[in-house]
């Protein structure tokens, strides 16, 4: 009797080992359950926030003699200079003298004249001789001229509500610049002719200097 229990006693104690694997012996109520871990909740990568692009500024509009069919040689600002006498010609805009830009100029300024074509400049002049330069009523010769490869230059037209001006900002007609001294102002030409070429001249006392942006296709 003795035998058959030990017997039974072994069986279940085996039986336990294999069910909860090998070295261990527990009953059954005491066995606590294995948890499984939840797997952590994955992490969403954080948007990059892109700079934002700085908007590239816009190129300076300094001509339009391509709509003329003028093709340059040079680009603007150009510079020439003849005896102390520095001429830079910034910007040059060209329009039907019937257009409303050329109208609006043209009346704002009380400009006197006619002609086909009314031409805008924005211009710088300095003096670096050693004496005074000027264009008033005892000198009243043009110390620089525009050409367009017609007989006839493009000529200067008198800003009549700036008549009493020197060295006006906005509209130029009689200047006067010590040594040493340097204006930056717009002036308003009137031109008839054809567009076949663009130079520009500087004269001062007995000195003369040319420079073509735009050559002649006949040259």
């Amino acid at each position: 009797m003795k035998k058959r229990v030990v017997k039974a006693t072994l069986a279940a104690t085996m039986l336990f080992s294999v069910v909860l694997g090998p070295g261990v012996v527990a009953n059954a109520e005491t066995v606590t359950p294995v948890v499984t871990a939840k797997p952590a909740a994955a992490v969403k990568p954080t948007a990059t926030v892109k700079p934002v692009a700085t908007p590239a500024p816009a190129p300076i509009m300094r001509d339009n003699l391509s709509k003329f069919g003028l093709k340059k040689d040079l680009e603007l600002p150009v510079t020439v200079t003849a005896g102390g006498l520095s001429y830079t010609l910034e910007k040059i805009m060209i329009y039907d003298a019937q257009s409303k830009d050329a109208q609006t100029l043209i009346k704002k300024f009380n400009y006197s004249g006619e002609g086909k074509y009314f031409i805008w400049t924005k211009i710088t002049v300095g003096n670096n001789s050693g004496n005074t330069i000027k264009k008033d009523y005892t000198d009243l010769s043009e110390k620089w001229r525009l050409g367009f490869g017609n007989k006839l230059d493009a000529y200067p037209t008198m800003p009549r509500s700036k008549d009493t001006s020197v060295n006006d900002k906005e509209a130029l007609w009689g200047w006067k610049l010590a040594p040493g001294q340097k204006m930056n102002t717009y002036q308003a030409y009137y031109y008839d002719g054809d567009f076949k070429s663009f130079v520009i001249w500087v004269d001062n006392k007995k000195y003369s200097a040319t420079k073509y942006i735009v050559n002649s296709p006949e040259v």
